[in-house]
Formats: structure tokens, sequence, C-alpha cells
């Protein structure tokens, strides 16, 4: 039989939590189920654990966007459940790269699209997208190509 996908993974793991009446986590995994229903309704498509470590990618950072505005804004509450909310999404994403790691895809990336200036930086993305989705905050992958582009 072959392996569960990432959308059976999160609805199993809502099916147990409802069982354990874990009301926060319940929560956090209906709406995680709701925007792979959003995208198949709208889209006409069946949600591939490509495009579901996008949706959950973006949810993270969401979150991540929302509590510092909450901590900012002196609401620590709302903050906590945001970050409450960050750890169980991030439960379901691949273990992020080291900056050793990400360091080397994005050199690759450069050698292999023969990238030498900020301009063509797009093809080197093209290349490095792929591999770190889910995995690395795009914006910090960027940051490391634009860098290394000005040297």
């Amino acid at each position: 039989m072959s392996q569960p996908t990432l959308k059976d993974r999160i609805n199993d793991a809502l099916k147990t939590a409802m069982r354990a009446k874990e009301k926060e986590r319940v929560a956090v995994l209906r709406l995680v189920m709701s925007e792979f229903k959003k995208i198949e309704v709208d889209e006409r498509i069946e949600v591939d654990d490509a495009r579901a470590l996008v949706v959950l990618d973006k949810m993270v950072k969401q979150r991540r966007d929302s509590e510092q505005q909450y901590r900012n804004a002196n609401r620590p509450e709302l903050a906590e459940q945001e970050a409450y909310e960050i750890t169980e999404i991030q439960a379901y994403l691949p273990a992020a790269l080291s900056a050793a790691e990400l360091d080397a895809i994005v050199s690759k990336a450069l050698a292999d699209a023969a990238v030498t200036e900020a301009r063509d930086m797009g093809k080197a993305m093209a290349l490095i997208k792929p591999q770190v989705q889910g995995r690395a905050d795009m914006g910090e992958v960027s940051k490391l190509l634009k860098a290394k582009l000005s040297n």
C-alpha cells in the first residue's frame, strides 16, 4: 500500500484530536483542512503533497506575521494562540534546512542557472523554490541569494 498523503495524515490527526477532545488542536486542523477544501472547490483539483506544503508554508507565514503584530500591540494572549497554531502546523512540514544546507542549495542553483547578476535572480529562484518549499523562509532565501550576487 502506498504512503498516506499529507492531507490524509492531517485528516487522520483531526479525527484523533476530535476523539481525544483536544479543542485547540481540532480548531487548527480544521482550519488546515478547510484551506485544502477551498482550493479543491475553487480550482477543481485534488490537493497533492506539493500543493499541501505550499498551503501549510503560507499558513505558518501568516501566523508569524499575526503573532508579531499581536506582540507589538501588547496582546500576549492572542500572540500565544498564534504561536500554538504555528507549532501545530509546522508538525506537518518537513524539517527546516540548516544554514549550510541552504547555502549549498543556493550556490548550486546559481551555478546551474549560470546567474551572475541580480536581474537574473528569478532563474535561480525557480531552481531553488521546489527544493526548499516548506523547509525555509523564501524571504531569507532571497536575502541569501542577493548577498551572494552582490559579492
